[in-house]
């Protein structure tokens, strides 16, 4: 059988086309390049958020090019404190790590209850082997530990005795003398009048939803496992009534001394709410977040729940506030014309950051690299100027800050990207909010940042992992009331139970005796009781 081969040859077809028809095709070309582009820097972007560290830590090419920008030997000293910081300690010896357990046990609460136990020998085991006398004491061994005693429940009896007068009624004589009269021993206020809920229970499922984060459907569980069949919907409406009666007055009050500080930090995050009359259950719906500086002496820390993300929300919440705004550059805000905006160099640093993450492999030099330089620079000085006086960090500032962030927004000037990348972005961010990240140089008291503000609502974010959502608008607003109670008293070195506790116990008091409990139940007029042995430092 003879074998054929066959041959296939390729032809090259021209195709005429119009001037207009290529020009069409080019720029789309050019676009489904720029879309690639695009996608690949996203790409780069969530695999380093989602697999990488989630600090923005300056980069070994970014502190090389601070050094060029800045020739300061300072920045290579602060990458050798870095690098010594991140030197494995070395493996400590066991009379190092007694000393460290001994220490932690320092360190307990004054009123901590110490158990003693002492451990002798009987006499008959004293007897020394050698000459038979009995052994003497000649000091001890103490070995400390500690324990923990689960809580558990206890039902409070009050009993009030009731009178009245046998005189009147006749009953020796069998006549009635007058109208029996009759006295009540007066009852205790309570905290939900008509329920067994008390001071110290509501306050405990407050802290366990609200800083622990743990669901009211698990709360219910621990309690069915100790024998108390507490459901999650009477915890609710516990909780609600609680948040309705006492601490919305002290929201209310709270939010008016908000509005008299001068300096407010505010920012907000998605809150999914189920039943909202008129909106599917997937609508976004958001929680606001409004807070004082860091240098007031007493912080407030208010959220507010509000079904959009428009201007009004903020508008309203903030009439009649006349002083510094610092948010993270949101146009919601830009609707406050009587306040002074300012900027948060955190989020720029964060978009150029970025820009460096999505370069492409081996290449960590150019426009991106030098941006994060001029904010890593920023940030540093900051951190030189952080224990100076509020006069003395603007006097800094303007003498040494203001000329890198002019050099900053005079080099942005004359960079360009396209407005999709990720440098683009960051330039643009730049460009439209250069006159508010430059008004923190203004006032010692501003921070070159917003993350006082991150940190605040990050309790929230934390908590909404653990219950999603909100059923209801009522809830969603019971909620924010109590969050806002619980950090404020946080923020001001409270410990959230003990303040709760005594809130729950002395309002209705004060209340039923027509005292004004309100100002004299807000967190920075709390006795020394509810105070906290360590300060949170996570949350202010």
């Amino acid at each position: 059988m003879k074998n054929e081969t066959t041959s296939t040859k390729r032809t090259t077809e021209t195709v005429t086309i119009s001037s207009a028809e290529y020009e069409r095709l080019k720029r789309e070309n050019e676009h489904l390049e720029g879309r690639v582009r695009w996608l690949e820097e996203q790409l780069k972007v969530l695999a380093k958020n989602h697999f990488g560290s989630k600090h923005e830590t300056a980069s070994e090419e970014v502190i090389g090019q601070m050094a060029m920008l800045f020739d300061e030997p300072e920045f290579y000293a602060h990458l050798e404190e870095i690098e010594q910081e991140s030197v494995a300690a070395p493996e400590k010896t066991s009379a190092e790590k007694k000393k460290k357990r001994a220490f932690i046990l320092d360190k307990l609460p004054e009123n901590a209850e110490v158990k003693v136990a002492a451990h002798q020998l009987s006499e008959a085991e004293r007897i020394c082997p050698v000459c038979g006398a009995v052994m003497q004491p000649v000091g001890e061994e103490v070995i400390r530990t500690l324990e923990i005693i689960p809580a558990k429940f206890v039902v409070h009896e009050d009993h009030y005795e009731n009178y009245k007068c046998t005189n009147c009624t006749g009953e020796d004589s069998k006549e009635e003398v007058g109208k029996t009269q009759f006295a009540k021993t007066p009852h205790i206020p309570m905290v939900y009048p008509g329920s067994y809920c008390s001071a110290s229970l509501v306050a405990f499922l407050m802290v366990q939803k609200y800083v622990m984060g743990s669901p009211l459907y698990r709360m219910e569980m621990d309690f069915i496992r100790s024998g108390i069949e507490l459901s999650r919907q009477t915890m609710s409406n516990w909780m609600i009534h609680c948040a309705e009666t006492w601490l919305i007055p002290l929201y209310e009050k709270l939010h008016q001394l908000l509005l008299q500080a001068e300096i407010i930090n505010a920012d907000e995050t998605e809150l999914q709410v189920l039943r909202e009359p008129g909106r599917k259950a997937q609508t976004k719906s958001y929680m606001w977040l409004y807070r004082t500086g860091s240098y007031a002496e007493n912080q407030i820390i208010l959220y507010e729940y509000q079904p959009g993300r428009g201007s009004k929300y903020p508008l309203s919440f903030l009439e009649g506030f006349t002083g510094y705004l610092q948010t993270d550059g949101y146009v919601g805000y830009d609707a406050l014309k009587e306040v002074t905006h300012v900027g948060c160099f955190a989020h720029l640093k964060r978009k150029f950051h970025d820009a460096v993450t999505a370069l492409p492999n081996g290449k960590k030099s150019g426009s991106a690299v030098e941006g994060e330089a001029y904010c890593e620079k920023l940030f540093q000085l900051e951190r030189r100027f952080a224990d100076l006086s509020y006069e003395e960090r603007k006097q800094k500032r303007q003498e040494l800050a203001k000329p890198v962030l002019d050099e900053f927004l005079a080099w942005a000037a004359t960079r360009t990207a396209s407005s999709k990348s990720k440098l683009g972005e960051a330039l643009t961010y730049l460009h439209n909010n250069g006159k508010e990240l430059s008004e923190y140089l203004n006032d010692g008291r501003l921070e070159i940042s917003n993350n006082i503000a991150e940190r605040s609502i990050k309790p929230f974010v934390i908590d909404r992992k653990n219950f999603l959502f909100s059923n209801t608008p009522k809830g969603a607003t019971a909620s924010a009331v109590t969050f806002s109670i619980i950090q404020t008293a946080i923020a001001n070195n409270l410990n959230p139970y003990f303040y709760l506790s005594y809130l729950f116990t002395e309002a209705p008091k004060m209340a039923a005796n027509g005292v004004d409990w309100v100002t004299a139940m807000l967190p920075h007029n709390a006795p020394a009781s509810c105070k906290a042995e360590k300060k949170d430092r996570g949350q202010n």
